[in-house]
């Protein structure tokens, strides 16, 4: 079984994903993470950025993430060509982890726009993470060292979070730790039911 867990920049999906991860029986596919990884090793990914983004993609064989960023978070287009290249190279490798990891008694697969690219039809159940966004904003200025504006910008170019919760099965509020632990613990247990 495949669940999705997506929510805006700076709900704290990656801190939900490790308290799922922390269940033996459950395993956590990180879409960003293997896709940034496979910016740098597929040759496919790697020929297809040079063509759409020039030869500064790469530099000494490395992914020039700030480049790209810079040109995709400033460009609708580019960023929708961006997903276009690199996205069906993550689905290739996600079916990979699913068959090698048939032991789980289900997969978490993380991927913030989980939506924006119709990857929620490969999933059997959604869960969305949500936070203010007030907090969203201060915890990506944080992490990130970037601007309001800059996270704005950001939040942008993702669903509103309302068009998120209305398609989802689970919705996790994460902000206090103890709350969002707590909610984490249900879903997981109804999960479990389910598959009984």
């Amino acid at each position: 079984m495949v669940v999705g867990l997506t929510g805006g920049i700076g709900s704290g999906k990656t801190t939900v994903a490790k308290i799922f991860d922390s269940y033996d029986n459950v395993i956590v596919y990180n879409a960003d993470i293997e896709a940034k990884k496979l910016m740098n090793s597929s040759d496919i990914i790697k020929q297809k950025l040079i063509t759409e983004f020039g030869n500064k993609a790469y530099v000494n064989n490395e992914l020039n993430r700030s480049l790209i960023a810079k040109i995709a978070f400033n460009n609708k287009k580019m960023l929708n060509t961006l997903n276009s290249i690199v996205h069906p190279e993550v689905y290739k490798h996600l079916h990979s982890f699913v068959k090698n990891n048939q032991d789980k008694s289900y997969i978490i697969y993380e991927n913030a726009i989980l939506f924006e690219n119709k990857s929620d039809f490969f999933c059997d159940k959604i869960i969305t993470v949500t936070a203010p966004l007030k907090i969203r904003i201060n915890r990506v200025m944080k992490r990130d060292n970037v601007s309001e504006k800059n996270v704005k910008n950001r939040i942008k170019n993702q669903w509103k979070e309302n068009l998120k919760t209305i398609q989802s099965n689970y919705i996790v509020i994460n902000e206090k730790l103890k709350k969002t632990e707590s909610q984490v613990i249900k879903i997981h247990n109804k999960i479990i039911n389910r598959l009984q």
